[in-house]
């Protein structure tokens, strides 16, 4: 599968963006989908994740309540909502894709990778 995210971009403290990353290949049903954030000098960390079906949903504790992760099967693509951004959230974010039965969390554990869309958040 091949990913490309986009949506990325430059937004004040509190704005909103919404990540898009379209996948192609075929089913695109059978795989769980992530998003991770690298910042500058940092390691690539996990965002949220969604199971196949998008039955189960999982987010690092810093974004939860604000950022939201669904899919659009029929249109193959995986979305992260992103509400009340903070400078903190300013990092590359990167979408993914894995094939395990239990969905996964941990960066090595994913197969499959997009380029990366931008995110900066100005205080």
């Amino acid at each position: 599968v091949q990913l490309q995210a986009s949506g990325g971009g430059l937004v004040q403290a509190g704005g909103s963006l919404r990540l898009s990353c379209a996948a192609s290949g075929r089913s695109f049903s059978n795989y769980n989908m992530g998003w991770f954030r690298q910042a500058p000098g940092k390691e690539r960390e996990f965002v949220a994740a969604i199971s196949r079906g998008g039955g189960s949903i999982y987010y690092t504790d810093s974004v939860k309540g604000r950022f939201t992760i669904s899919r659009d099967n029929a249109k193959t693509t995986v979305y992260l909502q992103m509400l009340s951004l903070k400078p903190e959230d300013t990092a590359v974010y990167y979408c993914a894709a894995d094939t395990s039965i239990v969905m996964p969390t941990a960066v090595s554990r994913y197969n499959y990778w997009g380029q990366g869309t931008l995110v900066t958040v100005s205080s």
